[in-house]
């Protein structure tokens, strides 16, 4: 699974729901939901 740091919760969460997306100049990301406050998280690079 993919992680990324949950600013709100300040550590490392799994993300929820996470989907594939592409950033306005062609690199890749991981985009989610924290699982513990629901806060969007985001990581750059392929997961």
């Amino acid at each position: 699974m993919a992680t990324a740091y949950c600013m709100k919760c300040k550590k490392k969460v799994e993300i929820k729901n996470a989907r594939q997306i592409t950033l306005k100049n062609g690199r890749p990301a991981t985009q989610g939901v924290c699982p513990g406050c629901g806060t969007k998280v985001f990581r750059i690079g392929k997961a």
